[in-house]
């Protein structure tokens, strides 16, 4: 079969030299327009990385690779899928980005949506999560968006990186998960942005959905969507973008006024309230707090707490569980109840809405709709 496509891309490229038109040809031309256009855009991460040997499975250089070589080596299945444009925006861990990185992202996304029906972001796993939200929440087109990376490099026998990006690219040239807002596709697993979260340092099924569930799986050629993410029901409607167009957020995120900062603060057993005073006395708008069960946190966090919404800083309280919600804050001034968002996804929600609104009780309200977006029987 290898044989088979090398004589016909000879022929071909003897043939274009030439100037003669191969039999079907032009056939093929046409069929490439009717495909889907899909963007992709790389980021860097395992995905994208160079192991030592076939064999060492964590020792590698994480974001070697271009994005235009990864899909390269997977023509011609590719084409037979999506006509594939890819965009070099970083090549480095996931971790190694800063919120202004990931601005300049939106920007690129948004600009590649103009142009095509889906884009593909290749990221690092260790902070995908918080990529993934970042686009759910920033990118107002609701043509599909799919993140997609590796827990295994692309050198490495076993690999999941060649598998994964051809699901993704799959996936969004489907155009299913349109108005789905961003979603992850790794190991044959399509996941929503809001509720997808890391679970394991190595293991390639790592990604997991929690209570909520996976959105559904790919197989081979089934693409299964089990769920929808609340948000669908709003799809053609003005009311399914979220607030935070970035364009319209005027003299914050540049070089010299930054996004507001937003820090997380882990409680434990006789936790100090050091931590919480470091952060508001750095200029720190907005905290949020991991807590113990239903988000509780230190005698101390709590004495540093109360003064910190003194001094103007908002706080978003979630649980360090994993799973489970904090409601309401019983209307406590300062501290909003984040429900079932991890703290670095209640995180980017605060960011975000600092950003936009000096407003406490439109920043609740987006705490209690955006963030924790249910299906209405209307």
């Amino acid at each position: 079969m290898k044989i088979a496509h090398r004589t016909a891309a000879l022929l071909c490229s003897f043939a274009v030299a030439a100037g003669v038109a191969l039999p079907g040809a032009s056939a093929h031309a046409e069929g490439k327009k009717d495909l889907p256009e899909v963007a992709v855009i790389g980021t860097g991460g395992t995905i994208a990385g160079v192991s030592t040997n076939r064999v060492s499975f964590q020792d590698y250089r994480a974001g070697q690779l271009a994005i235009s070589k990864m899909v390269d080596e997977l023509r011609p299945e590719v084409d037979g899928v999506a006509d594939v444009t890819t965009e070099q925006f970083g090549n480095k861990g996931s971790s190694g980005y800063t919120i202004a990185d990931y601005r300049r992202l939106t920007a690129s996304v948004d600009a590649a949506l103009k142009k095509s029906d889906a884009v593909v972001v290749t990221t690092g796993t260790d902070t995908m999560e918080e990529f993934a939200y970042w686009l759910d929440l920033t990118v107002r087109s609701d043509k599909p968006v799919v993140l997609t990376g590796s827990m295994r490099p692309w050198t490495v026998i076993g690999t999941d990186a060649p598998a994964n990006l051809y699901n993704a690219i799959k996936l969004a040239a489907s155009r299913k998960t349109k108005c789905y807002g961003t979603v992850l596709m790794l190991n044959d697993q399509i996941q929503a942005a809001r509720e997808v979260r890391k679970t394991n340092a190595l293991r390639m099924d790592t990604f997991e959905s929690g209570p909520s569930g996976e959105l559904g799986v790919i197989d081979q050629d089934n693409i299964r969507l089990n769920r929808a993410p609340a948000r669908v029901q709003k799809c053609g409607k003005a009311g399914w973008r979220t607030p935070f167009d970035l364009d319209r957020i005027t003299g914050k995120g540049t070089e010299t006024e930054p996004l507001p900062k937003v820090e997380i603060a882990y409680s434990y057993q006789d936790a100090g309230g050091e931590a919480l005073k470091a952060f508001a006395d750095a200029g720190a708008e907005g905290i949020v707090t991991a807590g113990t069960g239903a988000g509780g946190i230190s005698p101390a966090m709590s004495t540093a707490r109360t003064e910190a919404v003194k001094k103007g800083v908002t706080f978003a309280s979630t649980t360090r569980t994993g799973s489970g919600a904090v409601y309401g804050s019983s209307g406590t001034t300062g501290v909003i109840g984040a429900e079932d968002l991890s703290p670095q996804k209640a995180r980017l929600l605060l960011l975000l809405s600092l950003a936009a609104t000096d407003d406490e009780k439109q920043i609740r309200e987006w705490f209690a709709t955006l963030g924790t977006a249910q299906f209405s029987a209307r």
